[in-house]
């Protein structure tokens, strides 16, 4: 990749963190992180197969060489956040796959990950957005716990279960930016939806391990450590922590309360995803967003669809009326 092209795809801000656009759907939507610490790096999220030029360039552009990388850090194993991670890992050749112990399976035989993903997007929208996936070996693999530490050359990156999006989700504190990554346990927060009031956010519940109890617990946990920034996925950093956390736990309870009643509903999925775009154009309308409505679906349609389906999952397992 050209120089220009590698400064059009990463945004460098403070304390070694690199944001690199992975070009998954479209421009600034999904974001993988590279850590430079000491001559030493880390990516956070790797995006999809396709996204593992884009990976090497960034780190190319950093100055530094596929043998300075120590580690590859799923947030969660979704395919937009680790698709591409056993095809990095093949560039990489000193990196270790740092990984939830529920996600680690899937990893190292990705089979039985791109069978649930098949069976909510699709064969060929698999291949297409996807590609085949890689696995990791076994012994290139380091399963996280709970409050565990791993140090990027003597930077320490603390690892938190928080469960709600997914099972298999952990979040990383960087006490040198005081910043978590956060994959999806935060949400999301769209660019196109920033307005002169910051960033908007919304919580994003796929299929399917969505708790909304867990994922509210996780929230709150995160909080007690009085981050700064949050680095999202979906997309970027985004501050004002406090009042973004608010806004999302509102919609999460606003998303619950609009659910319950449609449980045994014989047109469920389509009142959900009804009711969950009247509760988040609301929301994006008070917080100032004027975007027409057909463009806001056009963003968003994906999401909602997708939240319907995990929370109609979440209300078929819990048996919720």
């Amino acid at each position: 990749m050209s120089d220009i092209a590698v400064a059009e795809l990463v945004d460098r801000l403070d304390h070694g963190i690199h944001v690199v656009d992975t070009g998954f759907h479209r421009p600034r939507y999904d974001a993988a992180y590279l850590i430079v610490e000491n001559g030493r790096a880390a990516f956070v999220d790797t995006g999809t197969n396709h996204a593992v030029p884009r990976l090497l360039a960034a780190l190319d552009a950093a100055g530094l060489a596929p043998e300075s990388v120590d580690m590859v850090i799923p947030t969660h194993v979704h395919l937009d956040h680790a698709g591409g991670a056993g095809l990095l890992m093949q560039q990489l050749p000193r990196a270790r796959l740092v990984v939830h112990p529920r996600g680690a399976p899937h990893m190292v035989d990705p089979s039985r990950l791109v069978a649930g993903a098949t069976a909510v997007y699709g064969a060929e929208e698999i291949e297409r957005s996807y590609g085949t996936l890689v696995g990791v070996a076994a012994d290139r693999v380091v399963t996280t716990s709970d409050g565990m530490t791993l140090e990027l050359a003597g930077r320490p990156l603390l690892f938190l279960n928080t469960p709600g999006h997914a099972m298999h989700h952990h979040c990383i504190w960087d006490e040198r930016s005081r910043s978590f990554f956060t994959g999806d346990t935060f949400g999301l927060s769209h660019r196109e939806h920033d307005t002169e009031r910051g960033a908007w956010i919304m919580p994003t519940t796929p299929p399917v391990q969505f708790q909304p109890e867990a994922l509210r617990r996780s929230i709150e946990r995160l909080l007690t450590f009085s981050p700064q920034r949050m680095l999202l996925t979906h997309y970027g950093p985004v501050e004002d922590v406090p009042r973004l956390a608010a806004l999302f736990l509102v919609q999460l309870d606003e998303m619950v309360a609009a659910a319950r009643p449609l449980a045994g509903s014989p047109d469920r999925h389509a009142a959900l995803k009804g009711a969950l775009e009247a509760i988040h154009l609301r929301r994006l309308r008070e917080h100032g967003v004027a975007l027409p409505e057909a463009r806001i679906r056009d963003l968003l349609g994906l999401d909602f669809e997708l939240n319907a389906q995990g929370i109609g999952m979440w209300l078929d397992r819990t048996g919720t009326s």
